[in-house]
């Protein structure tokens, strides 16, 4: 038995997993990355397990995109394999003895891909068939796509490796230095007790144990020399997955070359895992130094402009050189007295002709505020206001004033806005058809990972044309154009083209908000001038001093062509969520960028309040009520999950993510508190009615992302039949009839 475990000890697959502990413990952490990642545990919210355990190709879960991901695994599999015979086969001297040293070191050093593979197949079975919906058939299929990828490429690189071996040996002769074979028996029979460098047994080709052989008796020069060109040969393997992943970069507008983007970030692994290597390698002790050397040099290049790789807003001008100051004093100037009369007098007229539209004399006046939450917020505001529509008589649109909000809510609500406005003209048009519904819930996330791999990190900057101006083509360009795709083109305008609409009271007036990461002022993006919102009415002696909390987008860039601004930018202005999307900055001085408006209003009830409080005389005097409809993808009140104390990690980092993890709730009782407010600076009625996405369990809701699987389309669509909802609707009748 004491034999049996020395063995199993000093067999080469143990040593070498002892030896990964040792000496790549940042290699095992990618390797580490990718278990949390597909087991949920890492970046679940952003829905990076369902990129890798249902990968979505041509816009559907099938065997051909799975086979794409099991090549990109695959690619992955054997540069962790490259990169590590690079770093330690010179500690396994006894390899350079064997035919086709390459192909023994990965068999040996499977451990790892193996468990890795069984754990991925266990996790994809059970997303795909419960969260997918996907039938056992068609998931043992796409398991098959995947292992016929992932064999391919091992094949295809053991082919070269056994050739380029082959080559190898031909143009080497061995020298050797001792050749007594009372050495080489003894050596043969003696263990060094080197941790993790000795070797008993390894597993050979035919997937047998064999002894390992000494190497005394071999020259050093010619086990250095077929180590060195093994090296080279695995050099060349990662070269062509870098140039792989540039050709997709150049070619990701083409549906064809939309990989998934499990896809992607598995070859951007694989390329992460062979450039530490390298560094380690080849720089030993200094690779630290070399990145700290590095970081100056691309900060000093980004510092001068040299390198830009900021996202910029399409349909803006960045060349003019005398760009707005953004400082309290300019800021301040842009909302005067006489300018806000100004804009005032304007929105009146508006409204005006709003309630020449109506079919009463004192109308009930309705404020939509739509719920931030991804695709979650999309699918279900675009299901409550189809079905709002059908309880006025396809009459909502109309009856409407404004609408506001954040995210998932906005996109859905400038769609529905848009199809509605087509269908005044076009009566073969219903945008109460459920198609509507499942086109505002297709997947953005895939192309977003995607680009973000590809184009932002890999491939060199392309630019495309918006208007006279050039652009570049990051994961904000991808999501807009796919954002296009699946709403058919209708929103591919920019604001200008809505503007005649909204001032005839044609469609609602609709506020785009984003934050100004700078200072959490709102940023308000709309086709009318909106001086009259960047403050409160009431104004003492510190406004001068703190200025306005938010910011009309048209009056600070009024020379930068604000109504140029593509409508789709505005909208992921409005949806910047941090990090899946970049933040877009603008040209001013100094530069400021802008983020998802969830971060300050994640409802738009605050928008909408400050405007009833500005017209709240031509409101009290010319309405019978006003009907604020908010549309929730998170409920209110509420815990996502059971409410838990953690350990000392919670101990530590509580004082620091509080804030965080708490703001949608310190909104609502905010806004609770403002609304309360309203109801006693207006002359009439103010009624509130609110629909929330409420799953049917509440621990397994759907994501706040931009993807949703079948399962959470089918969540979200049957939340409209819940008790609150089956409830909000009965009050909005009611009102209705009033």
């Amino acid at each position: 038995m004491k034999k049996f475990l020395l063995n199993f000890y000093y067999s080469f697959p143990i040593q070498l997993l002892i030896l990964h502990f040792r000496k790549s413990q940042i290699l095992l952490g990618i390797w580490a990355i990718l278990f949390l990642t597909i087991t949920g545990n890492f970046m679940k919210i952003y829905g990076a397990n369902g990129l890798f355990l249902a990968p979505e190709y041509l816009g559907s879960v099938n065997a051909f995109g799975c086979a794409i991901v099991g090549v990109a695994v695959s690619i992955f599999i054997m540069g962790w394999n490259i990169t590590t015979f690079i770093l330690h086969s010179s500690r396994f001297r006894f390899l350079a003895t064997t035919s086709n040293p390459f192909l023994k070191y990965c068999l040996n050093n499977a451990i790892i891909p193996i468990v890795f593979l069984v754990v991925y197949f266990v996790r994809a079975y059970q997303y795909e068939t419960s969260n997918e919906l996907i039938p056992a058939s068609q998931f043992f299929i796409n398991a098959l796509g995947f292992l016929g990828g992932l064999f391919l490429l091992v094949l295809i690189s053991f082919a070269y490796f056994f050739t380029a071996g082959k080559r190898i040996v031909r143009t080497l002769k061995p020298g050797f230095l001792d050749s007594d074979e009372r050495k080489i028996k003894k050596a043969r029979k003696k263990i060094q007790p080197a941790f993790g460098l000795s070797v008993g047994y390894y597993l050979n080709s035919d997937f047998k144990l064999k002894r390992a052989r000494p190497v005394l008796h071999y020259s050093q020069s010619f086990l250095d020399d077929i180590f060195k060109r093994h090296h080279f040969a695995a050099i060349i393997t990662m070269l062509l997955a870098f140039i792989f992943i540039l050709f997709i970069g150049f070619f990701l507008d083409y549906s064809l070359f939309q990989v998934p983007a499990a896809a992607s970030i598995s070859i951007m692994f694989a390329l992460t895992v062979a450039v530490l290597g390298s560094l380690t390698y080849f720089l030993r002790s200094w690779s630290f130094i070399f990145l700290i050397v590095l970081y100056i040099i691309f900060n000093t290049l980004y510092h001068y402009n040299i390198i830009d790789p900021r996202n910029k807003a399409y349909g803006l001008n960045y060349t003019k050189e005398d760009r707005p100051e953004y400082s309290l004093q300019h800021l301040s100037s842009l909302n005067t007295s006489q300018k806000i009369e100004s804009d005032k007098k304007n929105m009146l007229e508006i409204l005006d002709r709003w309630k020449a539209k109506q079919s009463k004399n004192k109308p009930l006046m309705i404020f939509l505020n739509l719920n931030g939450g991804g695709l979650r917020g999309a699918g279900f505001s675009m299901s409550v206001l189809q079905e709002l529509d059908v309880l006025t008589n396809r009459n909502l649109m109309n009856k409407t004033v404004l609408m506001t909000g954040a995210s998932g809510g906005m996109l859905a609500a400038s769609y529905y806005r848009e199809l509605s406005r087509i269908a005044n003209n076009n009566k073969a048009i219903d945008p109460n058809n459920k198609q509507y519904v499942d086109n505002i819930s297709e997947d953005l996330l895939n192309p977003v990972f995607s680009s973000m791999i590809a184009r932002d990190i890999i491939s060199p900057a392309q630019k495309f044309s918006y208007g006279p101006y050039r652009y570049i083509k990051d994961r904000g360009y991808s999501f807009e154009k796919k954002l296009d795709q699946n709403t058919g083109g209708i929103l591919n305008h920019p604001l200008g083209f809505f503007e005649p609409f909204e001032k005839e009271a044609t469609i609602p007036l609709m506020i785009l908000n984003s934050v100004i990461t700078r200072d959490f002022k709102k940023l308000m993006i709309g086709t009318q001038p909106l001086s009259f919102m960047m403050q409160e009415e009431y104004i003492d002696s510190t406004s001068a001093v703190s200025g306005p909390d938010a910011i009309d987008f048209s009056a600070l860039f009024s020379r930068e062509g604000p109504m140029n601004l593509s409508m789709l930018t505005a909208l992921r202005m409005n949806a910047t969520f941090p990090y899946i999307l970049p933040a877009v900055w603008l040209p001013s001085n100094p530069v400021i960028d802008v983020m998802d408006a969830g971060l300050r209003d994640n409802n738009g009830q605050e928008t909408t309040l400050r405007f009833l409080h500005v017209f709240k005389n031509w409101i009290t005097k010319n309405t019978s009520g006003v009907l604020i409809i908010q549309i929730r993808s998170r409920q209110k009140g509420s815990w996502d999950e059971d409410y838990q104390s953690g350990g000392i990690e919670e101990m530590l980092t509580k004082p620091f993510t509080m804030m965080q993890t708490n703001s949608f709730m310190m909104q609502d009782y905010y806004q609770n508190d403002e609304i309360t407010y309203a109801q006693s600076f207006l002359g009439i009625p103010l009624h509130r009615v609110t629909f929330m996405y409420v799953p049917e369990k509440r621990q397994s809701g759907a994501a706040l992302n931009f993807h949703l699987t079948a399962n959470e389309k089918s969540d979200v669509q049957s939340s409209l039949k819940r008790p609150n909802n089956v409830a909000a609707f009965e009050q909005f009748r009611e009102i209705l009839m009033r």
